[in-house]
């Protein structure tokens, strides 16, 4: 990219429905005129939501990020499953609807909550031989897949006005609230599909005031930079180490210092201020990522 800056932080970006996550990626790193960008973790193109872009050296951090807990609200329509499980896909399979109360799919609910295995979906971006799922399901093709384990924290129901629901689910990394939601459906004896999804916060942004892609594209350098969160805010949900001038010297050198802490991706402060990304163990401290800056530039 002509004229790309060294700039460095975290952009907690308001993705539309409609983009691919690469595509509002793409247009986030543009408008910061960034040298590098990326994403920790996507989102379908019918989602919304929280999709934060890690700019510069907080690249480095976006894998940390990629494997927290995640919270999305969702909208499902009863009655018709989608051969990709939303409203994108083709009705597959339609069934009325029975006079559900809250109470009765509350008590469904139950079973979807808590430790579980979850089959992915045809419809997704895992990959066979190479190749994403999603593209040997466009072909017909159905190929087996693993079962993953997963946590679902948080299943409830937000609105209820048949043939369609609302609920916020709030679950591990991995999960696909598409099959959840599937599997609700079928739970019910009516089937289900995802109409509107939306991701409302993901690990370490818990409460994010989101950024609009649109409002981004039209601000100022300055204003976009003014907006932009330190790499520190990537590491909140990591275990925080500090240290001291000399042992901070030595870890940008590549040395190892000593240390009673024992832990992987440690977050190592010096003046307040991400120095590194470390693990400790047998007494040791090791760097392994190190952070050459901490602010926009």
């Amino acid at each position: 990219m002509r004229g790309a800056r060294h700039v460095s932080g975290i952009v907690l970006l308001d993705k539309p429905s409609g983009p691919t996550s690469n595509a509002a990626l793409q247009r986030v790193r543009r408008a910061f005129r960034a040298e590098k960008a990326g994403h920790t973790g996507a989102l379908d193109p019918l989602a919304s939501g929280l999709l934060p872009i890690c700019l510069g050296e907080a690249t480095k951090l976006a894998g940390l990020m990629l494997g927290g807990d995640k919270g999305y609200r969702v909208t499902a329509r009863l009655g018709q499953r989608t051969d990709t499980l939303d409203s994108e896909g083709e009705v597959v399979e339609t069934r009325p609807v029975p006079a559900l109360s809250v109470a009765e799919i509350d008590s469904a609910l139950v079973r979807f909550r808590g430790p579980q295995m979850q089959v992915p979906p045809m419809y997704s971006a895992l990959k066979r031989n190479g190749r994403p799922l999603y593209e040997l399901a466009r072909r017909g093709e159905t190929v087996e897949r693993a079962a993953r384990a997963i946590v679902v924290s948080r299943f409830d129901i937000v609105a209820l006005q048949l043939p369609l629901i609302t609920l916020d689910c709030d679950v591990s990394s991995g999960t696909y609230i598409r099959s959840l939601i599937d599997d609700l459906g079928q739970a019910l004896g009516c089937g289900a599909h995802i109409v509107s999804l939306r991701r409302t916060w993901a690990t370490p942004f818990l409460a994010p005031a989101m950024q609009a892609l649109d409002s981004i594209e039209h601000e100022s350098i300055e204003r976009l930079d003014a907006l932009l969160l330190p790499i520190e805010a990537g590491v909140g949900h990591l275990q925080r180490l500090d240290v001291d001038t000399i042992s901070a010297a030595k870890l940008r050198q590549g040395q190892f210092v000593s240390t009673d802490i024992v832990g992987e991706n440690l977050a190592v402060f010096h003046a307040e201020r991400l120095i590194a990304i470390g693990a400790a163990r047998d007494g040791v401290l090791r760097t392994t990522r190190g952070i050459a800056v901490s602010v926009a530039a």
